[in-house]
């Protein structure tokens, strides 16, 4: 859990967004248990900036229907 407040915290703040506000978006397409805990091995291998930037990239390509 530590590591997806993580995750979440650090899309909040690249994105300029109140912590909040990107966990119900997360939470809302399924991020969290589709994305985040299956690949969590994976994920928590790369730099922060990376992790952040792919985060940001699949929340809004999910978001839009893409990749869903």
């Amino acid at each position: 859990m530590a590591f997806v407040a993580s995750c979440v915290e650090s899309v909040a703040e690249r994105m300029k967004l109140a912590y909040r506000e990107v966990l119900e978006r997360m939470d809302k397409v399924g991020m969290i248990d589709n994305y985040i805990y299956p690949f969590y091995e994976q994920l928590h291998t790369e730099s922060r900036e990376n992790l952040t930037e792919s985060l940001i990239d699949t929340l809004q390509r999910w978001e839009s229907g893409k990749d869903s």
